[in-house]
């Protein structure tokens, strides 16, 4: 993908808004499970510190790909403190990423481990992992201005990415946001549905979780697909 320069100063905008997400207890369900899971933790990670927090996005601040997702896992970025670090889901779109040459290595198992995103950023619409992975309406609005200002800085995005409907939704209501009047009629998410924009196109995915994954409803080759597709449209 080609490189584009960094707009000046948003670097520092960006840490400021990071560790305002950081410090949000807005969702009373939300902060007492994350931080339930972060002090129970599961077995296989008993020796770890779990981050316990909400997670910010994270990536390149001249990305011109936003990955979006729904929320952190419980036990990946809710334990690593990065969006899908840590996790099988990661694992399997880390590994896209890679081949898709908008990630420097094809996984990632933890902060500082190395993993810098090329050309794309990546966040979520939650930012606390919920119960059952399933966050209730008022905790999703909640957390909408946190994407809002986040997109918003990212002035050079042309794809938004989503991985399953919660995040295709997610994108939708963004557009609005952020200025952009309604779609109509409202596009239905699908994998490989591609709405063009303006601000951005947005292209769906199903979600990279282990029942999609494992099932082969979504194979190591429809992501690249998508990924192929996104990086071309971001060019």
């Amino acid at each position: 993908m080609t490189s584009y320069p960094k707009p000046v100063g948003l670097g520092h905008r960006l840490e400021a808004l990071e560790a305002a997400v950081v410090d949000c207890r807005r969702c009373p369900r939300l902060v007492d499970w994350r931080e339930q899971v972060a002090r129970e933790k599961r077995a296989a990670f008993r020796e770890e510190e779990y981050w316990g927090r909400p997670i910010p996005g994270f990536g390149d601040p001249a990305a011109r790909v936003l990955v979006l997702g729904l929320a952190p896992a419980a036990h990946g970025g809710n334990r690593t403190g990065r969006i899908f670090t840590g996790d099988r889901s990661g694992d399997f779109l880390f590994a896209g990423l890679y081949r898709a040459g908008l990630a420097n290595q094809p996984k990632s198992v933890r902060l500082r481990d190395g993993l810098e995103l090329r050309g794309c950023f990546m966040t979520a619409a939650v930012r606390c992992a919920p119960p059952a992975n399933k966050p209730l309406p008022a905790e999703r609005d909640n957390c909408a201005g946190w994407l809002v200002r986040e997109v918003a800085m990212l002035g050079l995005v042309r794809v938004v990415l989503c991985l399953g409907a919660f995040a295709w939704e997610a994108a939708l209501r963004l557009r609005v946001a952020l200025g952009h009047p309604p779609l109509r009629p409202r596009p239905r998410f699908g994998h490989g549905a591609e709405e063009p924009g303006p601000p951005w196109t947005l292209l769906g995915c199903f979600h990279p979780s282990q029942q999609n994954t494992f099932t082969g409803k979504l194979t190591p080759a429809m992501l690249d697909a998508l990924l192929a597709r996104a990086v071309a449209l971001a060019a």
